[in-house]
């Protein structure tokens, strides 16, 4: 626990000494809420109908929104451990007398704290713009532990993936499905409104249960049947990028 905290420190310095980690976290997913809410806000809601135009389009968007935060910060993680291995720091690390797990470790959970600080920014700058959570305290508690299992979920694959890259270039396709998935998802129109295909994938895809969970969480409707694959995907996901990570990390340097 002692060199994990050392290591935490350690990933909490380096991100306020990068700034692009500060920007991609925290204020790229408050623009996109501003560019969602104040530009194409009417345009969508009128399109699909589940809304009606003006504010109450923030109440659909901002579970989306919450989830390209934590996509975007595991993407930085992803670099910050690629960055990690390729300029030798990590090879340092294995000849030193501390826990192996602590490396991981530290960046799991400063890149946890980094993006639910961003989070906490988009609500408050959502709220800011007319959103107002209609749900109970222990559903919103609900929802804060379902964005917070995603946040480790997609961390502990953006570690994996940080450490199977060759490069910090390798870690590009991974940013790119992150970047990709929430808009083919529910995340800001209903599947109900896409073409065929689209429609199909979007309704099975990993993000469409998360963004509807947490959504029906904030507002306090009712969750039916997105609950528990929402859960499902946060813990197969978390435990797929986590023996995936320890796997790559437990291999002998070559």
């Amino acid at each position: 626990m002692r060199d994990a905290a050392t290591m935490v420190r350690r990933n909490m310095r380096h991100t306020v000494r990068n700034p692009g980690a500060v920007i991609m976290t925290i204020a790229l997913p408050v623009v996109l809420l501003l560019l969602f809410v104040g530009v194409f806000g009417d345009a969508l809601s009128a399109g699909f109908g589940a809304a009606a135009p003006g504010d109450d389009y923030i109440d659909y968007v901002v579970a989306g929104i919450l989830l390209m935060t934590v996509g975007y910060g595991s993407t930085i993680t992803a670099l910050a451990v690629n960055r990690d291995m390729t300029e030798g720091i990590i090879v340092r690390f294995r000849s030193m007398a501390i826990s192996r797990t602590a490396v991981l470790t530290g960046h799991v959970v400063g890149s946890t704290v980094r993006t639910m600080l961003g989070a906490l920014l988009v609500v408050g700058v959502a709220v800011a713009l007319g959103l107002r959570p209609a749900g109970d305290p222990v559903r919103l508690l609900g929802a804060a532990g379902l964005l917070l299992m995603m946040t480790v979920a997609l961390t502990w694959l953006g570690v994996a993936v940080g450490l199977a890259a060759k490069t910090p270039d390798g870690v590009a396709p991974f940013t790119l499905v992150l970047q990709l998935l929430p808009f083919l998802s529910s995340a800001f129109v209903p599947p109900e409104a896409m073409s065929g295909p689209v429609r199909w994938f979007a309704a099975h895809e990993p993000f469409t249960p998360i963004t509807d969970t947490l959504r029906a969480l904030m507002l306090g409707v009712p969750v039916d049947h997105a609950g528990l694959p929402a859960v499902g995907w946060c813990l197969v996901l978390a435990v797929a990028g986590y023996l995936w990570a320890r796997a790559l990390f437990s291999r002998d340097p070559v």
